[in-house]
């Protein structure tokens, strides 16, 4: 990570009480710094593009549940924006699989800037593949990752909201771009290009 800059952080949660502990636990950072506060996605998504945030810190029951599934389709404007989830009652862990990590209602200050750190981190893993990586595109990139999770083709199609011919047509362009056909193979290749972690395998 680079100490030199700081990283701007828009936080979307209904619950003031909520936002403005959060904001408080972060007020003494030197590296994080809280450009807005909303209480909706769709005051988020018209200012998202101009605001430019590094990070999203997202309560997941903002977001209609028929696109919990496809987050990042939400966030096109701004694809290498890491996203947090923001968690104080049950949500799917299918859902919180999509975001690069999730603070909890009892994480402390410097629990909170650690996975903040780490969710930046991946996310700058993820955007280096795309740009250095090579081939695949955004979506195949999501498809592999949920290969090397060891998700079936309806789960995969499940968690990104789209069909099981959509997701076997991916899978075909990852093995003919990768060319590796065993599961382990790209499971391998996903944890050399620090896609996964050995923790998600």
């Amino acid at each position: 990570m680079n100490n030199d800059r700081y990283y701007k952080i828009i936080i979307v949660e209904p619950s003031p009480i909520i936002a403005a502990g959060l904001k408080h636990l972060l007020h003494e950072s030197n590296e994080f710094v809280i450009a807005g506060h909303m209480d909706n996605i769709a005051y988020l998504k018209n200012r998202i593009a101009a605001l430019r945030p590094d990070l999203l810190i997202v309560n997941p029951v903002v977001i209609d549940f028929d696109k919990r599934f496809a987050l990042r389709s939400l966030f096109q404007d701004i694809p290498n924006v890491a996203i947090m989830a923001l968690v104080h009652n049950y949500i799917d862990s299918d859902i919180l699989r999509q975001y690069n990590g999730v603070i909890e209602i009892y994480d402390t200050s410097n629990t909170i800037e650690t996975k903040l750190r780490n969710a930046l981190s991946s996310q700058i893993d993820k955007k280096e593949f795309f740009e250095n990586g090579g081939d695949l595109t955004e979506r195949e990139i999501d498809v592999l990752i949920a290969v090397a999770k060891g998700l079936m083709n309806k789960e995969i199609a499940d968690k990104l909201n789209i069909s099981i011919h959509t997701v076997i047509s991916h899978r075909k362009n990852i093995t003919r771009k990768t060319g590796i056909k065993s599961v382990s193979g790209l499971t391998v290749y996903a944890l050399i290009n620090n896609l996964i972690t050995s923790d998600e395998v």
